[in-house]
């Protein structure tokens, strides 16, 4: 079987999988959206052990910055001299520069795969009603984006690697989709 065909099935094999776990047993816990933008960072970091590890690591330190900068946000006193929406902007602006600055350090070195944990962390919060709180922010509990969406991220990576094992699998195996006509 080629390659295209079956990076596809398995692919959409195991995406129906995550998408029956993200909407049945772990809905609210599992998020397919999270997971799929770590499972493509996976093969756009070049689909391998490696990536798998680099996908974690860089999604969650994005999500766990993306996490301080809410905490940060929510102490903002609407009062502030300069306006809530520089104070926002500055914040925001600071944590990015730290996220991408962390870079120095081997382990953090994939930035687009932090921004992106850091940007579907602020998805999570801005677009999920009620999420936004210090009680969340602060809880143990599976509200809270550092959990769920680093929980999204490793998931995602995993599937993104299984997929690929599964691939690989398939490629010696006959091509369903060939024609035998010559």
């Amino acid at each position: 079987m080629d390659k295209l065909t079956s990076l596809s099935l398995s692919i959409g094999v195991l995406s129906g999988i995550a998408t029956y776990f993200a909407v049945g047993p772990a809905a609210g816990v599992f998020f397919i959206w999270a997971a799929t933008i770590a499972w493509a960072a996976y093969f756009l970091l070049g689909a391998n052990l490696e990536a798998a590890i680099n996908t974690g690591v860089n999604g969650i330190f994005g999500v766990f910055m993306a996490w301080v900068t809410a905490i940060l946000l929510l102490k903002i006193d609407p009062k502030v001299s300069i306006g809530v929406e520089i104070a926002t902007a500055l914040i925001v602006g600071g944590a990015v520069i730290v996220l991408c600055l962390s870079a120095k350090l081997p382990q953090f070195a994939v930035i687009p795969v932090g921004v992106l944990g850091y940007s579907s962390t602020f998805a999570y919060l801005l677009q999920t009603p009620d999420k936004m709180t210090q009680e969340v922010l602060l809880g143990a509990s599976l509200n809270n984006p550092l959990l769920v969406i680093s929980i999204s991220f490793i998931l995602g990576a995993v599937f993104g690697h299984l997929s690929n094992q599964l691939a690989n699998q398939l490629n010696s195996l006959p091509n369903p989709f060939a024609s035998d006509r010559g």
